[in-house]
């Protein structure tokens, strides 16, 4: 018979070790819970007191706009803010810390994530000099940048600047850049177009080196220029003579906003002189592009009627007909490019070539065949979009390829005579 006072007893023992182990367990969740406290409280600390001798953290300012659109939602965000917590409590030099450039940096490092040069964030002073580019007038050296296989090069040194006078040519790399007073010498073959541009231009008379890298040259050499104000006259004019011929030597040197006014000019002279003219020669070389609206209106003073480019963006396709002036049309047209002609004056001398029959002479072209819009932002800084790609009337897409010419010859830099300019007038 078992012992009343055993099974109690047994009983007793068996209750101890349950409370044990439940008093265990609520100490081990209040020593838990009291750590995690600790630590919060601490970074808590941190954040409120940036100037803590222990982090050294410095809080650049109050943070704004910080939650996502609605339709964003899925984007996780919280990758930007860890990254910017950790620089502002951590980073060893606080000083150079600035709100404003780590969130330009964060959105030029989103635009070029894509991959694509030409799609760029412009910050506030970058989208200035922009502007001034298209209104042509700025200091500078005179080069239209851009790039080959990805390496910052010479699209065109503008004619009587200071890049032109040193010798500069299209095509070459630039692959380094030295400015004392800015405090720059570097690598420059990966640089964004804005970092270069900032980098090559400042003030009047004010020296920048750049090593160029040009094809069958076999070292990279160094060129000194001082730079000077940039007014780019865009369109020029003369009447030249050889062989017996007289023509009209058109050169446009880029499609800005004086484009217009300057083309009006002097189609208004060619239109006076007309009877006493064999033909016109239309020089595009070193012509880097520009406005796309300009590059319809002038192909539309040589062509009549029809297509002058196809658009193509991301839903749909759009004929870019002749805008009906033609006002010389008639007239015999040849036209001339380089590996500095890109963008806009390839669209105009690729619809010369394939719907009047214009012999294109000198040398390939530069081959952009994708527009880009310019957007301006509210903080005062630019974007500028790859929106779409263009076509020229036979359906040829030139980018990366270039336009190739039905004359080739080289410029012999040696001599006086523009050899050129005299085979196209001697093919008019």
């Amino acid at each position: 018979m078992q012992n009343p006072f055993q099974k109690k007893n047994n009983r007793f023992v068996v209750d101890v070790g349950f409370i044990g182990k439940v008093i265990t367990v609520i100490l081990l969740l209040f020593i838990g819970a009291f750590a995690e406290s600790k630590y919060l409280i601490l970074d808590r600390y941190f954040q409120i007191n940036p100037s803590s001798p222990q982090t050294g953290a410095t809080q650049l300012s109050k943070l704004v706009n910080t939650n996502s659109p609605k339709e964003k939602e899925d984007v996780d965000f919280d990758i930007f803010w860890e990254v910017w917590n950790l620089l502002e409590r951590d980073y060893v030099y606080p000083e150079k810390l600035d709100a404003t450039k780590m969130v330009d940096g964060a959105v030029g490092g989103l635009a070029a994530s894509l991959e694509d040069p030409y799609t760029m964030y412009l910050p506030k002073e970058a989208n200035e000099r922009s502007a001034q580019d298209l209104a042509g007038a700025f200091y500078g050296v005179g080069i239209e940048l851009g790039y080959i296989d990805g390496i910052l090069a010479a699209v065109s040194p503008l004619e009587g600047t200071p890049a032109f006078a040193a010798g500069v040519k299209a095509g070459d790399l630039i692959i380094n850049v030295k400015d004392e007073a800015k405090g720059i010498d570097e690598d420059s073959t990966r640089w964004p177009l804005n970092k270069a541009v900032d980098a090559i231009r400042g003030p009047k008379n004010s020296p920048v080196i750049l090593t160029l890298l040009r094809e069958g040259v076999e070292a990279p050499f160094e060129v000194t220029i001082k730079r000077g104000e940039i007014i780019v006259e865009s369109v020029t004019l003369e009447f030249t003579e050889s062989a017996g011929k007289r023509v009209a030597h058109l050169k446009v040197s880029r499609f800005g906003e004086r484009t217009d006014a300057e083309w009006n000019t002097a189609v208004a002279e060619i239109v006076k002189q007309k009877n006493s003219i064999n033909g016109i020669v239309l020089d595009m070389r070193n012509n880097p592009g520009g406005f796309f609206e300009g590059a319809i209106n002038i192909s539309s003073e040589f062509i009549d009627a029809g297509t002058v480019v196809t658009q193509k963006d991301r839903l749909f396709e759009q004929d870019f007909e002749a805008r009906g002036k033609a006002r010389l049309a008639g007239i015999p047209v040849e036209v001339l490019v380089n590996k500095g002609s890109a963008s806009a004056s390839e669209i105009v001398a690729g619809a010369l070539r394939d719907r009047l029959g214009a012999q294109l002479i000198g040398t390939k072209t530069f081959g952009k065949g994708t527009v880009q819009d310019r957007r301006e932002l509210s903080n005062g800084a630019g974007i500028h979009i790859t929106v779409a790609r263009w076509m020229l009337p036979g359906g040829d897409w030139i980018h990366d390829e270039g336009i190739p010419v039905n004359v080739e010859v080289e410029d012999n830099p040696e001599t006086e005579a523009d050899e050129q300019l005299l085979k196209a007038i001697e093919i008019i």
